[in-house]
């Protein structure tokens, strides 16, 4: 079977997260014991009242009592009454025991402690905006966590595998084991509110999938992707990828600037000290009727988009308009400062 052929085939709800999981399996016995309880409860009540000729609410309290094998009740009478006694006992003992062995199951085998985090986890990420949402937590998007851990972004990482959940606790990055090409996940990771998607799962089919998901739940929101076979780099742009990145080609690309220009290296790398970022200038932000050189602070701009054309390294006189597009070159500090007059929420909090 393809991989295109796995993902497709795959089993509804074997990809989610494993709390949750667990938690609708001891939700359902739960509810299954609650009804088995209470049809015993009626029958031992109804047989009670018919054998022994008392009041309905007596007998329902005298079907608890023996049930629950307390034995506050007086001895039947009938021998209808004591066949009704004995399957109460025997039938209330054994969904007591029932009972006891599954929440026992679920607190030794700690579920309500991967429950409790799953929750608090989920309240951290939906306090986060501006965020990137990362899309397996294989080799490459450990880095891509690494660069935006030096560029001190916010993301979030989707993953389905149990072991990269742990590594991901394990460095207290904020995580979703499930699905990313599942439209309940990536809303989980709070794709309304995020900056981008990062589609870097192992597998180019699983990418599509991610970015063809992502697209049909938010048009506008950028969206990078893997490619490891050169076909899947235009699968990937019909799928709505802003950015498709070969992992291969882009090294080999690197290995051979640095093979023939060996001298330019350390000067062309950005670094966890010095990013080179793209900024948009919102509507009714503090930029929007300012020059280039009013705004950028201890950051230089290295380029500006308008609309279709491209401006290298624009004059400090260049007037911003909304809609703009600022390639920018600094600190982290720097860069924020440029992200905050560019942004029109920052002036809305202030």
């Amino acid at each position: 079977m393809s991989e295109l052929d796995r993902i497709l085939h795959r089993t509804p709800g074997r990809t989610g997260p494993a709390t949750h999981r667990q938690l609708t399996v001891f939700a359902r016995r739960i509810a299954v014991l609650a009804s088995v309880a209470a049809v015993l409860l009626a029958l031992g009540s109804v047989g009670l009242a018919v054998s022994e000729g008392d009041g309905l609410w007596y007998c329902f309290r005298w079907a608890l009592d023996t049930a629950a094998t307390v034995g506050g009740f007086p001895q039947p009478h009938s021998t209808a009454g004591q066949i009704v006694q004995v399957g109460l006992t025997v039938l209330g003992v054994g969904t007591l025991f029932y009972a006891l062995a599954t929440v026992t199951e679920f607190f030794v085998a700690g579920h309500l402690g991967d429950l409790l985090v799953a929750r608090r986890m989920q309240r951290m990420i939906d306090s986060l905006k501006d965020h990137h949402i990362i899309c397996g937590f294989g080799r490459v998007g450990r880095q891509v966590a690494d660069d935006l851990n030096a560029a001190r972004a916010s993301y979030v990482v989707i993953d389905s595998d149990n072991e990269n959940r742990h590594r991901a606790e394990g460095l207290g990055i904020s995580f979703i084991e499930g699905d990313a090409a599942d439209d309940v996940v990536l809303e989980r990771a709070g794709i309304a509110r995020a900056r981008s998607i990062i589609a870097c799962a192992d597998s180019d089919a699983e990418n599509v999938f991610i970015t063809l998901t992502a697209r049909e739940l938010r048009g506008d929101i950028p969206i990078v992707a893997r490619a490891a076979i050169e076909d899947t780099e235009k699968k990937l742009k019909r799928a709505g990828a802003d950015r498709v990145i070969s992992p291969y080609k882009a090294s080999g690309t690197e290995m051979a600037r640095l093979a023939l220009h060996p001298q330019l290296s350390g000067v062309v790398d950005v670094n966890a000290e010095y990013r080179l970022e793209e900024i948009r200038v919102d509507e009714g932000c503090d930029a929007v009727g300012q020059t280039i050189g009013d705004i950028r602070g201890g950051s230089m701009i290295v380029g500006l988009r308008r609309g279709a054309d491209f401006q290298p390294q624009p004059p400090a006189e260049t007037e911003l308009t909304t809609g703009d597009v600022i390639l920018a070159m600094g600190t982290p500090e720097a860069l924020e400062r440029l992200e905050d007059v560019s942004d029109a929420r920052a002036r809305a909090r202030q």
